[in-house]
C-alpha cells in the first residue's frame, strides 16, 4: 500500500524533527564536553574537591614553678541546615538551648528557613536556601556529644512507623544532619586562674584570615602575652586536600593531602603565682577600704629584673573578656602615665651624690616650709629648717630636693632624669608601654630646674619609676624588665632563653649604697614611710603623692600617691611598687605614707615568707632604731 503525499510529508517532518533535536543534543554534548570541558571540569571539581584548614593547639603559658596559667582545648563550632527543619524550629530551639546556654527565642530564630543571593552565576537560580548556620563556637567536646544525644532522642509527636519512606528519612535526615560540627576545629582557650594575672596574660579572640581554600576564622592574641607571642604560641595552620559527597561528608580514600599542623610553643614567664595571688588578695581588700579609682602593683626581682607579680585592679576574666569593658582590660602600669611626685627625688638626690654635687650629711636650709624661686613659692608640709641631704629624702622635702637639683644644674639633672630610665619605654615585652615625658632643655621654664626633682613637671608609668628604684637597690645598674624566662616546644625543649639584661649604670654603686641608707630612714621612726617598717626585715623606701593635673592646673582633692621600697635593704631580694589613683581623703589617707605604705607592709611580709627569703640581722642591743624594725611617734606625712 503506496503512502499518501500527506503521510509523507508528515513522515519527512517528524523525521526532520528528531534529526533537529539529534543535532541540537551533540551540538549541546560538544560544547559541554569541549568547549566548557575546563570549567565545568573546574565547577565539578570545586563541589567535590575540598581544602580543609587544620588548626594548630596553642601553646600553654606557664609560670616560673610549672604552675599553668593558660591552656587551649579543642572545641566544636556547632551549626545548624534550617533547610532540614521544615516548620520543626521552636521544638528544637527549646531542646538546645539549655545545651547550649543560650535565649531559646533567639536561637528559633536563628533556626528560621532563609535565602541568600546564589553565589553562581551560571544558573536561573537567583537566590538559594541558607544551609549553613552557626549557632554557638567554642563548644566542648562532651557538651557536643549531649547534644547529639538530645537530637537522637526528639519527639516531634509524629507516629512515625506510619508514615512513608520519604516522610521518615525526613525525620531521620532532621534528627542526624540538621545540626552538625563545622569542619575546621575551634579551639577554647582557658584561664584556671580567671582574674588572676589577666594583664599580664591578656586573652585570645577570633579573626578572619585568608587562606588558599578561603577565609577562615583562627585563634589570635588580642592583649598582653597572647598578643606579644602571638606567633610562637599560635603554631602553624596544617591542611587537608580531599574528596567530599553531596553531604560534605569525607571520603577518606580520596584523600589527597593530609599536613599535620605545628602545635604552638610554650612560654614559661618569671611570675611567680603564690606572689601574684599574694598581691591580688591584698589589693582586692584595698580597692574595698580605699576605694580608689585603681591600684597598681609590680614586685620585681631587683638584681635580674624579674618581674614576679604585675596586677591591678580593676581587672578582667580572660576567660570572658567581653564582659569587661576596656578600661578594666588596660594596664595601667605600663599604659598610663602621672607626674610621679616624691619617689622621683630619688633619681635626682642620688644623681648628685653620684657627682659629688653634695654628700649625705650635707645640710640644706629648707626655709621653715617656703621657699620663693623665680618669683614663685615652693611649700614642705611640714616647717623644716637645715635639714642632712638623708634627711631630705627621709622627710621628702620638697624644698631640699630643689635646692639639690638646683645644685646640680639642667644639663646634669635631665640627664641623671634620662639615664634612669624616664621618658623612654623600659622594654617589658607587653603591649600599650609608652614613654611618658621628660621635656627637653628648651621647653624648660624658669621654674622647671625647681620642680622636676620634686616629681612635677615629667610623666612616668608605674613600671618606670618602680625600675629606677630597683636600680638602687642593684648598686645603681638599671635593669630591662624582665616577663618571659624561657620559650619551649611540646617535647620540653628549650626554644629561646631569656637572660637578665644590665640597660646602664646610672650612678655610681658608692652612691646607690648612701641613697640605700636614705631609704633606710625614710622608713624609720621619723620618715614618711613608717607605715611601711617590718619587724624583721629592714625595708628601704619612698613614698610619693603627687596631685593629679588637669587642664593645665593641678586638681583639687585629687591625689595619685605611691610607694617603692625593697627588702631586706643590706641585700635586696624583692622591690614592690603600690601605685593608688585617688584613694579615699578622708583623716589624710591620700598621702603615700598612710595609703600605699599598708599594703607594701601586707604584701611583703607574705611574700617574704612566701619566698623564703631569711631575715635582716638583728641589730645589737641598746642600738637605736633609727631605721627600719617597729616603726615609733613623730613620723610625717608625704
Amino acid at each position: 500500500m503506496n503512502a499518501s503525499p500527506i503521510q509523507l510529508r508528515r513522515l519527512l517532518g517528524i523525521s526532520g524533527l528528531v534529526l533537529l533535536g539529534l543535532g541540537g543534543l551533540c551540538f549541546r554534548l560538544v560544547f559541554i564536553q569541549v568547549v566548557r570541558h575546563e570549567q565545568l571540569a573546574k565547577l565539578a571539581e570545586g563541589n567535590t574537591q575540598k581544602s580543609i584548614v587544620r588548626e594548630p593547639r596553642r601553646g600553654e603559658i606557664y609560670d616560673i614553678r610549672g604552675n599553668l596559667l593558660a591552656s587551649s582545648i579543642f572545641a566544636k563550632t556547632v551549626c545548624a541546615n534550617p533547610e532540614l527543619l521544615l516548620t520543626n524550629q521552636a521544638i528544637v530551639a527549646r531542646t538546645l538551648a539549655p545545651l547550649l546556654g543560650v535565649d531559646p527565642s533567639a536561637l528559633e530564630e536563628r533556626l528560621q528557613r532563609r535565602t541568600r543571593p546564589n553565589p553562581r552565576k551560571d544558573v536561573d537560580k537567583k537566590v538559594v536556601p541558607v544551609e549553613y548556620v552557626v549557632l554557638k563556637r567554642k563548644v566542648r567536646e562532651e557538651d557536643w556529644s549531649r547534644i547529639k544525644k538530645a537530637m537522637m532522642g526528639l519527639d516531634f509527636g509524629v507516629k512515625e512507623s506510619t508514615l512513608t519512606r520519604k516522610g521518615r528519612r525526613f525525620y531521620r535526615d532532621l534528627r542526624t544532619s540538621a545540626i552538625f560540627v563545622d569542619r575546621v576545629e575551634d579551639q577554647l582557650r582557658e584561664y584556671p586562674n580567671h582574674e588572676l594575672a589577666a594583664h599580664v596574660l591578656g586573652y585570645v579572640g577570633m579573626e578572619e584570615v585568608l587562606t588558599a581554600s578561603g577565609r577562615v576564622l583562627r585563634s589570635q592574641g588580642k592583649d598582653g602575652i597572647e598578643l606579644i607571642l602571638n606567633k610562637s604560641l599560635g603554631g602553624v595552620q596544617g591542611w587537608r586536600e580531599s574528596k567530599t559527597d553531596r553531604r560534605e561528608n569525607e571520603l577518606l580514600a580520596f584523600r589527597d593531602q593530609d599536613v599535620a599542623p605545628q602545635p604552638g610553643k610554650n612560654v614559661v614567664l618569671t611570675l611567680d603565682l603564690g606572689v601574684q595571688d599574694i598581691v591580688e588578695s591584698e589589693i582586692t581588700t584595698a580597692m574595698r577600704t580605699l576605694d580608689p579609682i585603681s591600684i597598681g602593683v609590680v614586685v620585681v626581682r631587683p638584681k635580674t629584673g624579674q618581674i614576679i607579680a604585675l596586677s591591678g585592679r580593676p581587672t578582667f576574666d580572660p576567660n570572658r573578656p567581653g564582659d569587661s569593658t576596656p578600661d578594666a582590660r588596660r594596664n595601667r602600669l605600663v599604659a598610663d602615665t602621672s607626674e610621679p611626685g616624691s619617689t622621683f627625688k630619688i633619681g635626682v638626690v642620688s644623681g648628685a651624690l653620684s657627682d659629688h654635687a653634695v654628700a649625705p650629711t650635707d645640710l640644706i636650709d629648707c626655709e621653715n616650709g617656703r621657699f620663693s624661686y623665680a618669683g614663685k613659692w615652693l611649700h614642705d608640709t611640714h616647717h623644716y629648717g637645715l635639714l642632712s641631704v638623708e634627711e631630705v629624702i627621709a622627710k621628702s622635702s620638697n624644698i631640699g630636693a630643689a635646692k639639690i637639683g638646683i645644685k646640680l644644674g639642667p644639663d646634669r639633672l635631665r640627664e641623671h632624669v634620662v639615664n634612669f630610665g624616664f621618658g623612654q619605654r623600659t622594654g617589658i615585652p607587653l603591649p600599650g608601654e609608652v614613654n611618658g615625658t621628660v621635656h627637653p632643655l628648651n621647653r624648660w621654664s624658669k621654674l622647671s630646674i625647681s620642680r622636676i626633682p620634686m616629681g612635677h613637671e615629667v610623666t612616668a608609668t608605674p613600671l618606670q619609676t618602680t625600675m629606677a628604684v630597683c636600680a638602687i637597690a642593684n648598686g645603681g645598674r638599671l635593669m630591662r624588665p624582665m616577663l618571659v624566662e624561657r620559650i619551649v616546644d611540646d617535647q620540653g625543649n628549650d626554644v629561646a632563653r631569656y637572660s637578665p639584661q644590665v640597660v646602664r649604670q646610672v650612678v655610681s654603686p658608692h652612691a646607690a649604697k648612701q641613697m640605700v641608707e636614705a631609704l633606710k630612714m625614710a622608713v624609720g621612726p621619723h620618715g614618711t614611710g613608717v607605715k611601711a617598717a617590718m619587724e624583721d626585715y629592714t625595708v628601704a623606701g619612698k613614698t610619693g603623692t603627687a596631685r593629679k593635673a588637669g587642664n593645665g592646673v593641678y586638681l583639687t582633692g585629687k591625689y595619685f600617691s605611691s610607694f617603692i621600697g625593697f627588702l631586706p635593704a643590706e641585700d635586696p631580694q624583692i622591690c614592690i611598687g603600690i601605685f593608688l589613683d585617688e584613694p579615699k581623703t578622708a583623716g589624710n589617707v591620700y598621702y603615700g605614707g598612710q595609703s600605699a605604705a599598708p599594703i607594701f607592709k601586707a604584701i611583703a611580709e607574705r611574700a617574704a615568707n612566701y619566698l623564703n627569703i631569711h631575715p635582716s640581722p638583728k641589730p645589737p642591743p641598746g642600738a637605736s632604731l633609727a631605721v627600719g624594725g617597729v616603726p615609733g611617734a613623730g613620723s610625717s606625712q608625704h
